[in-house]
């Protein structure tokens, strides 16, 4: 199993994860479906998110991790699986607001960016509740507790 992940830093932060934490985490999300895949991960400023998030969703916010899938051209093989872009400030201020260990949310973002590169989502209650069980179970793994259960109902 290969898993190969980019790191971009847009901002200078001493309380990022580096690039071994991401890739951990990737792979723990990417590895039941794919046995290679590359991504890369933009860190960005609150700027920037909201920029890409207003031209890509049409929403006018930073937001905490966007997912950009890449799509595979007929008869070509590669396995680029796309970007995440994950605005740093909106990782830290919600670890803060919801009393979590700043890289226990950091690693909540990348396992659910990734997901959605693999074509998960929660747009629907069923699909939500099928993408947060799979993002619990990962979590555990790393040890990490249930990130949902910090959320009002």
């Amino acid at each position: 199993m290969t898993y190969y992940v980019d790191r971009q830093c847009q901002i200078e932060d001493v309380n990022l994860p580096d690039e071994a934490e991401l890739t951990r985490w990737a792979a723990l999300a990417i590895g039941d479906y794919r046995d290679s895949a590359e991504l890369s991960i933009r860190i960005v400023d609150n700027a920037e998110s909201q920029q890409l998030n207003n031209d890509y969703r049409g929403k006018d916010k930073p937001t905490n991790v966007l997912s950009f899938p890449f799509e595979v051209p007929d008869g070509i093989e590669l396995d680029l699986l796309g970007d995440l872009v994950i605005c740093a400030p909106i990782v830290s201020s919600e670890a803060t607001e919801q009393n979590k260990p700043l890289m226990h949310h950091w690693a909540h973002m990348v396992i659910h960016g990734c997901l959605h590169l693999l074509g998960f989502d929660h747009i629907n209650d069923a699909d939500a509740e099928e993408m947060e069980a799979l993002e619990i179970k990962l979590l555990a793994q790393l040890e990490i507790s249930n990130p949902y259960d910090n959320e009002d109902p």
